[in-house]
């Protein structure tokens, strides 16, 4: 039986988005590097990637407390759709630093100051997902991080705003543009960045079009636009790209 480690809370799911997602699991729990122990992941039943080991504290708990979350969506799947030993075990880490799912089953990990959070979905629902959770940036952040995160067009749409809602919409623009990545990526194979894609228009309640300005592949070419939900919780925007 696997065992809370010191460092985290117990996994909790929720759907903190406007729109569900059909068959799609969810879960998200707090950890604080602090209080990680030497045998946390043996612990959690939780194996650590040898490169892992050689991490400061703040990565690894990250790394655990995500994994948990996804191991815990995994386990909501249900046995039709995930055998024993693979909702026992969370997902393993990929030479290129992606998490590897099971074949049959689409998912995304994310982190931020403390918190952490997985979806887990069926492959043969959602080819892809994006999940991301980013701390709002402060103003003056916000302002110097602009024009590495936002495309001309989007600098344009948010001049007129007032400060503290141009911070937001700046963070909300770098999140969902990161899980934009986490959703194409596992399918493509091919890394892109945050001046190949921009945001067309936010919506309500939380809804968001994105589109693509480079090719990816066949299927995903430039021009090619995606569709996404965003929110606040905690403190903290959460973004998801879904395909």
């Amino acid at each position: 039986m696997n065992l809370l480690p010191a460092c985290c809370t117990a996994p909790q799911s929720r759907w903190p988005f406007a729109v569900p997602l059909a068959g799609a699991s969810l879960f998200s729990n707090r950890f604080n590097p602090s209080e990680l122990a030497d045998d946390d992941f043996a612990r959690s039943g939780i194996d650590a990637p040898p490169s892992l080991q050689r991490s400061v504290a703040k990565r690894r708990a990250e790394f655990l407390a995500g994994r948990l979350c996804a191991r815990a969506a995994l386990q909501q799947l249900g046995s039709d759709l995930v055998s024993p030993q693979q909702a026992h075990a969370a997902p393993g880490l990929g030479e290129d630093r992606a998490p590897i799912w099971p074949l049959q089953v689409t998912g995304s990990i994310t982190h931020s100051d403390g918190w952490a959070a997985a979806i887990a979905a069926p492959h043969s629902a959602w080819r892809g997902l994006g999940l991301d959770a980013e701390t709002l940036l402060d103003g003056k952040r916000a302002e110097r991080l602009a024009g590495e995160i936002l495309t001309p067009a989007e600098l344009q749409r948010l001049g007129a705003l007032p400060a503290a809602q141009r911070a937001q919409r700046i963070t909300l623009t770098f999140s969902i543009k990161e899980s934009l990545f986490k959703a194409l990526y596992p399918l493509v194979l091919k890394r892109f960045y945050f001046e190949h894609a921009e945001v067309l228009d936010w919506s309500d309640p939380g809804r968001v079009r994105l589109r693509l300005l480079t090719e990816l592949s066949d299927e995903f070419r430039q021009g090619s636009e995606f569709t996404g939900q965003f929110c606040e919780l905690d403190g903290r925007v959460l973004t998801l790209v879904y395909l």
